[in-house]
């Protein structure tokens, strides 16, 4: 085995051991991303860059089925506008890049680096919407943003990162509310189906939500190492935005009002989740519908035996590619350290074919998921294919499941609420007081903090705060978070 070989299968760092070090291990290893010469920023490799698109595809295509349409607005925002909204400069100040210069001359009015768009898209709609007629306004935009991390992990946290942002504008608070709650379920169908990671839906707390946003709702998953990551987010902007940007309509009574706002996005961030939800010690696990590729096929080919497998895996591979995503591996390498590399891609599936297959008439399937080796007669392929890509992927969304469901517990003793977060971690379901100084003390003493109220139990709090003992407003969940 040459050095390259040996070198590329030496053991990542195991997750028990040192879970971040194993993030970082897995995620160059499998060339998903690289770091990049600016601080705090990535370069998404070509195999990482095809996750996206794969998971950027099929949700565009959900917003698009709910009646939105994609546009593009400027990636600088004059300064006047940042500051004619206070909560949203406040939120966002730290986190801001500002451009000063153009060329060699220093700009008269500085420029924001976009951290999100509702001051510039807010500008525009003011422009564009007059009448009722004009409404609902419905657009997504795919793009970058920047916001100046201290701390930064590729695709959980970085400096720029891509992402969609929807923003609407209707012409009633029931309409808004409505969009709000239609598009966190459309993340929920996207994440829990098509990437098999399970979902919590629940509003944040006054303290925890958007800058600017009258409710802000969210989808929050559970993490291999036990924290929480925020998965999605869709908020109700109310009509905050509207007043500051003087977005009116002269509504069907011939009076003039506001508009009512929403906005929501998801970024790169989810395919950190889907490392860390579905990554073992062996590297990624990549959920079929998504996988860049679902099928690899490693041909095994003695000198004497190239000339017939080698035309055989050709043939199978471009049978089912139209249908199925399959690569065929032709390297000069062993066996052994291909399986070994597309275990570690997280491959749904590796197609074994070698000279005795081929005298069975059959070749040997893999699961990442579970590594049972299952051998299929050639003309039963297609259809068993599908049929493994299918079960494993809902194998995926179960397991993920079951972790969630092992590492969720109720608490209602504050001691042992900070034990369970210091020694297990996980998520804590409890009851809250509502007080901001119970939020911020748990937050200040445990390192957790509210991921949410879950839908359908706002207002419904059961027994005692898990802070301050007074009767609880809210069951909530806690956790420790990315």
């Amino acid at each position: 085995m040459s050095k390259k070989e040996k070198d590329f299968v030496k053991e990542i760092t195991s997750r028990e051991e040192d879970y971040s070090q194993w993030y970082v291990d897995v995620i160059l290893k499998t060339e998903m991303v690289d770091y990049a010469p600016v601080k705090g920023c990535m370069v998404i490799r070509p195999y990482g860059y095809t996750l996206w698109e794969n998971m950027q595809s099929r949700l565009d295509k959900r917003i698009k089925d709910t009646g939105h349409k994609n546009a593009y607005f400027p990636l600088f925002i004059p300064e006047s506008l940042l500051q004619k909204e206070a909560d949203h400069v406040e939120g966002f100040a730290p986190e801001v890049a500002w451009v000063t210069q153009g060329g060699s001359e220093k700009l008269t009015e500085r420029l924001v680096v976009r951290p999100t768009s509702e001051t510039i898209i807010c500008s525009m709609y003011a422009k564009w919407i007059q009448s009722y007629r004009d409404l609902p306004v419905l657009i997504n935009q795919w793009c970058n943003v920047v916001r100046w991390e201290k701390t930064t992990r590729p695709f959980l946290r970085t400096s720029e990162f891509l992402w969609q942002e929807g923003h609407t504008a209707h012409r009633t608070e029931e309409e808004a509310q409505e969009e709000t709650l239609k598009m966190l379920e459309v993340y929920r169908d996207f994440v829990e189906n098509d990437l098999a990671i399970p979902v919590i839906r629940g509003r944040k707390t006054e303290r925890e939500k958007f800058a600017g946003a009258l409710k802000t709702y969210t989808i929050e998953a559970l993490m291999g190492d036990g924290r929480a990551l925020q998965a999605g987010t869709s908020h109700n902007l109310g009509q905050h935005f509207a007043k500051v940007f003087d977005i009116t309509f002269l509504d069907q009574d011939d009076q003039l009002k506001y508009v009512w706002q929403s906005s929501w996005g998801v970024s790169t961030r989810l395919i950190g989740a889907i490392i860390m939800v579905h990554g073992d010690d062996r590297g990624l696990r990549l959920p079929p519908v998504v996988a860049p590729v679902q099928v690899i096929v490693v041909p095994i080919m003695p000198k004497k035996t190239r000339e017939q497998v080698l035309p055989k895996a050709r043939e199978i591979m471009d049978r089912y590619r139209d249908k199925i995503r399959m690569e065929i591996d032709e390297r000069d390498y062993s066996p052994g350290w291909k399986f070994n590399e597309w275990e570690m891609k997280g491959v749904p599936l590796r197609m074994e074919i070698g000279p005795k297959d081929l005298e069975k008439g059959h070749v040997v399937l893999v699961r990442r998921d579970t590594g049972e080796k299952i051998f299929v007669k050639e003309e039963d392929l297609g259809e068993t294919l599908e049929s493994l890509l299918a079960q494993i992927q809902d194998n995926m969304f179960q397991q993920a499941l079951d972790f969630r469901n092992e590492n969720t517990r109720y608490c209602d003793n504050y001691q042992e609420f900070k034990n369970i977060m210091e020694e297990k971690r996980g998520l804590i379901k409890t009851g809250w007081c509502g007080g901001d100084e119970c939020e911020e003390r748990i937050k200040d003493e445990s390192k957790a903090t509210i991921r949410c109220i879950p839908l359908g139990e706002e207002g419904k709090g059961e027994g005692h705060c898990i802070c301050c003992g007074q009767e609880a407003r809210e069951t909530v969940y806690f956790s420790r978070a990315y």
